[in-house]
């Protein structure tokens, strides 16, 4: 399939998604095409300067009101908020899950002035970044999820599953298990390892 019919393809999608959100009147893009291009900045996987290069001298004609690139990274970064209406819907039985981004290495610690994440140990090593965790679905469709500095345990993000109690009962590792005295009703149910090793 051309990359052409591809990104109409995403758009077209998008926009049945977001057909009830309306474009500010100042706007030159609206928020589905503002929703397509992150999208295709997330699968193209590039940084941000070559993806804008590579769309802007090949797809120009599908986006005619493209803006300057640091114009385009403000557009993105408030039009973040839109992806929570792409999230699936809970099903009977969930998995949690949390993984470690590094953002730097360990040893460039401390260098910045503003940093996004913090030092803490992921996947048995340690990193400086942030968690994210995501409740999944039987489908393996995305249900709820969260980020937070990698320095935090997995308790953390219980939340992820409070927010779906009584429509789903999430699996997950022993990092979401809690003490007895300390439990708050959200539906984990801890799985060591073996347990669950049959395939959805």
């Amino acid at each position: 399939m051309p990359t052409d019919d591809s990104i109409i393809r995403v758009f077209c999608i998008v926009d049945d998604r977001l057909a009830a959100v309306k474009k500010h009147p100042l706007a030159n893009l609206h928020p589905s095409e503002v929703v397509t291009i992150g999208l295709l900045l997330a699968l193209k996987g590039r940084s941000y300067r070559a993806f804008y290069r590579w769309l802007s001298a090949n797809y120009r004609h599908l986006f005619p009101a493209l803006p300057e690139q640091s114009r385009l990274y403000r557009v993105l970064v408030k039009a973040h908020g839109y992806t929570d209406q792409f999230l699936a819907d809970p099903t009977i039985l969930g998995i949690i899950d949390s993984i470690g981004i590094a953002v730097i290495h360990p040893r460039r610690e401390g260098r910045s002035s503003a940093p996004l994440g913090k030092k803490g140990i992921s996947n048995h090593r340690w990193i400086v970044g942030i968690k994210l965790a995501w409740l999944i679905n039987q489908r393996g469709e995305v249900v709820e999820w969260s980020w937070l500095p990698a320095n935090v345990s997995d308790q953390e993000f219980r939340d992820v599953v409070a927010w779906r109690a009584g429509q789903t009962i999430a699996l997950g590792d022993r990092g979401f298990r809690v003490r007895a005295d300390e439990d708050d009703g959200v539906p984990i149910k801890i799985c060591g390892q073996g347990d669950w090793n049959c395939r959805f």
